[in-house]
């Protein structure tokens, strides 16, 4: 047999370097990387919730303030179910942090009257200590106007509750928020109305939309309240929602609006924002919902 020219060498030297570089080899015998669009993306982990945060930060309203638990028409922040150093209430921060690191490491910007527009800027304050933990409540003022026609637009307090977390995340994009839902006002109403002194309260101003002609059960009074309340369940769809496409945020799951509220837990001044024992209440809800596995 004839020995193949130098053309035909060459040749045959070509076709047997495609075919190994078709098979996937490279001339030592190792495998031929892979094209990078081709390797598995590494996955990452979902972040962990940390169940023991050593900072708080408060944001809300009258009720985190604690709002009437001691005195008429008056705040005292020393029930506050949140950082509160009262033993009665047991706070958040002290179930957290212990008595020392609550007083330490815990900050209140709640303010009474506020509304969900007022949320950024509180944000902003509770930002600045960079807490591990920001709480919030709020959203009962937005329900609670002179008339159920004055209350926020389920849009605007959508808005105003995504700037809230915005503000937040861009000062302190790892804080842990903790939200609770709105209250059911209607449920208030109905247990505050039995007690005489209360309804004298109510009539300085005291939500007026569900509390104003606390007795008044005609028609159009029940359409009035139903409508409060129906507004109260739309801000609770919102928080659940908005909390939901942030990582770091819990919902208590509607365990705030749930809570059957009896006259030991309001305020025997008002007989509408929790009492001490309320806010105790409030507290062991938080508690239960932040250290929860799931």
């Amino acid at each position: 047999m004839r020995k193949p020219s130098s053309r035909t060498r060459a040749a045959l030297a070509l076709v047997a370097a495609a075919a190994l570089g078709a098979a996937g080899c490279d001339t030592s015998g190792g495998s031929v990387p892979a094209p990078e669009s081709t390797k598995a993306r590494a996955v990452r982990p979902a972040p962990v919730w940390d169940r023991s945060p050593a900072s708080i930060a408060a944001v809300g309203d009258s009720i985190t303030r604690g709002f009437d638990a001691c005195t008429v028409l008056s705040d005292c922040p020393e029930v506050s179910w949140a950082t509160g150093s009262d033993a009665e209430v047991d706070s958040l921060a002290v179930r957290l942090l212990g008595v020392s690191g609550a007083a330490e490491r815990s900050w209140n910007y709640a303010v009474t009257g506020a509304r969900m527009a007022d949320l950024p800027e509180q944000m902003t304050q509770a930002a600045a200590h960079s807490p591990q933990l920001v709480t919030v409540m709020a959203g009962a003022n937005d329900a609670c106007r002179a008339s159920a026609s004055a209350m926020t637009p389920v849009a605007a307090f959508r808005a105003d509750f995504e700037e809230a977390l915005r503000t937040l995340r861009k000062e302190s994009p790892k804080t842990q928020v903790y939200v609770a839902s709105v209250p059911n006002l209607k449920r208030l109403w109905s247990e505050g109305r039995t007690n005489p002194l209360g309804k004298q309260v109510w009539k300085l101003g005291i939500c007026p939309s569900m509390l104003s002609d606390a007795d008044d059960l005609t028609s159009a009074a029940t359409q009035r309240r139903d409508q409060v309340q129906r507004r109260v369940v739309e801000y609770n769809k919102v928080l659940k929602e908005v909390c939901a496409k942030d990582r770091s945020c819990r919902f208590d799951d509607n365990a705030v609006y749930d809570y059957d509220f009896g006259t030991d837990q309001l305020s025997h001044w008002d007989w509408f924002h929790p009492s001490k024992d309320g806010q105790a209440r409030l507290a062991e809800i938080a508690y239960k919902a932040i250290t929860s596995v799931t």
